[in-house]
């Protein structure tokens, strides 16, 4: 699991050695010529050869630079690139550290030409007593940052909208200006049985100089890891929320037992569904409630989001699918009461781009026992196995928004409870659960007066000693819930699927769930 604390730290820019200084004494490196094409080329080349990791620059005074000292290193908005244009968008950089060791080279490209900004330690905020002034000359970023617009209606200076730090991760900003899960280059080996999970670096990055009234930062990185190696283009666009348009060419090095494409990484602790008992005075404490799925057939999906006993990963095969999510449904404050605005936190869309032919989105839930962690994994990953030397090109699109991008005109799962099974005032049976799902809808508003939904389930195992249908006593048209019982011996897990009909029309989404009995 990834500390979420560590992905939130830092800020800014490092030492030179008689760098050419530009705008905003920005200082940039010798022009070289550079295209999207040949750094293609370059990701193919050092796939070809054994893996050599970046150089640190000084472990001993990385290791300094703990939470707290990096939280000081501070970058300083004038030092931004495009600080006073072409490109709308300034970028500012973060500060290597304890939890950021790996550098990061940036450039920034105009003309077919790629100049390194180089690293100057008057662009950070910096303590007299920082252990940051012992670092070796240009030793590299950790990461940078888009700000906000330049004239628009927040500060730029104080605000930005999509981060790059730490390994391959990335984030973005929704509709709702709050940053919450992440996404990531590539996910390798997670959670296999006989290796470690592998988390490969983008070690080199550069900035596309755009035009000055475009609402588009385009970015290029490389990526590289013992296992792989690949050239990435990330065209992002800053409206109403964020969407990014990516392209990949992967080439590896040696065999991978679980390629994850696109993957998402989030945290979900706790919520409505089964909450821990006096663990926490909130409510509900989760980034993202749920998976969704827009299968290839056309079927829509909700997997709710568990806090497993141990970790469990769930595979949903399919073929040319039509997008993947982790989304944030539960927008209302009181049902988290907290100040780090959970109920505005993004819902992440994949929108594969292409055919991306047999494979499974596999969803990763490890359990936890705190909201620092990013428990929650979810990816594509192909039917075809991974081996040494093959290559794969792939495109989608992210969109980073309150809701999902194509929304169906069914209705839709709003909450998944579930409790000990049985009547209250009855002596409750053993090994029965009883499970509420809430359906939210049009399709639910139009029922006539009187006619109930049928509600259409299905489990790996076990038996239904109860289940009926109601309107929820909200007076909230369309909104109705399904109820049953779950009658099942074993501590196996059991697979549930549940949708709601009227004759032969399907009025929701297939909500799906993995119970585990209690052993």
């Amino acid at each position: 699991m990834i500390d979420r604390r560590s992905l939130l730290a830092g800020a800014a820019l490092l030492l030179a050695s008689g760098p050419e200084v530009m705008s905003a004494e920005l200082p940039l490196g010798t022009p070289e010529p550079f295209g999207f094409e040949a750094l293609k080329a370059r990701a193919r080349e050092m796939a070809a050869k054994p893996y050599a990791p970046p150089a640190i620059p000084d472990r001993d005074v990385l290791q300094a630079i703990d939470y707290d000292a990096h939280g000081k290193l501070k970058f300083k908005p004038d030092h931004a690139l495009w600080a006073d244009g072409p490109s709308a968008f300034p970028v500012t950089f973060f500060h290597l550290g304890r939890y950021f060791q790996k550098p990061v080279r940036m450039h920034v490209v105009e003309g077919g030409q790629a100049r390194e900004i180089v690293y100057d330690p008057a662009a950070f905020e910096m303590p007299a007593d920082s252990p940051a002034r012992r670092l070796p000359p240009n030793p590299g970023f950790a990461g940078f940052r888009f700000q906000e617009r330049r004239g628009g209606p927040l500060d730029w200076r104080r605000n930005d909208w999509v981060a790059f730090l730490g390994a391959s991760y990335f984030r973005a900003i929704g509709e709702l200006y709050q940053y919450g899960l992440s996404a990531r280059g590539l996910a390798l080996d997670t959670v296999m049985p006989d290796r470690p999970e592998e988390f490969p670096d983008f070690t080199h990055v550069w900035f596309e100089t755009p035009a000055a009234d475009s609402d588009t930062v385009t970015v290029m990185a490389l990526l590289d890891g013992p296992s792989a190696a690949g050239a990435y283009r990330f065209r992002m666009r800053r409206t109403k929320s964020v969407v990014m348009d990516i392209e990949a060419s992967l080439h590896l090095r040696k065999d991978v037992g679980r390629f994850g494409l696109a993957p998402l990484t989030s945290m979900y602790w706790f919520s409505e569904t089964a909450k821990p008992t006096a663990v926490d005075w909130r409510p509900e404490v989760h980034d993202s409630d749920g998976l969704a799925l827009w299968t290839g057939t056309g079927e829509r999906i909700w997997r709710p989001l568990r806090n497993p006993p141990r970790t469990m990963v769930s595979a949903f095969s399919d073929e040319r699918p039509r997008g993947f999510g982790l989304m944030q449904r539960d927008r209302l404050f009181d049902h988290y009461q907290d100040g780090v605005y959970y109920d505005r936190r993004p819902s992440l869309w994949v929108e594969p781009l292409g055919d991306w032919g047999k494979g499974s989105v596999q969803l990763v839930e490890n359990a936890t026992d705190d909201e620092i962690h990013d428990n929650v994994v979810a990816m594509w990953v192909p039917a075809e196995p991974a081996r040494a030397g093959s290559s794969h090109d792939l495109a989608y699109r992210l969109h980073w928004v309150a809701g999902e991008p194509y929304p169906s005109n069914l209705a839709r799962v709003v909450a998944t409870r579930e409790g000990n099974g049985g009547q209250a005032g009855t002596d409750r049976p053993k090994g029965v659960r009883k499970f509420v799902v809430e359906f939210l809808g049009e399709p639910l508003g139009r029922l006539p007066a009187g006619v109930k939904p049928e509600a259409v389930l299905t489990a790996s195992r076990g038996t239904f000693p109860l289940a009926r249908t109601e309107a929820v006593p909200d007076d909230v048209p369309g909104h109705w819930r399904a109820e049953f019982d779950l009658a099942v011996t074993g501590a196996e897990p059991v697979e549930l699927r549940l949708f709601l009909r009227r004759g032969d029309e399907t009025l929701s989404e297939t909500w799906t769930y993995q119970y585990i009995p209690a052993a």
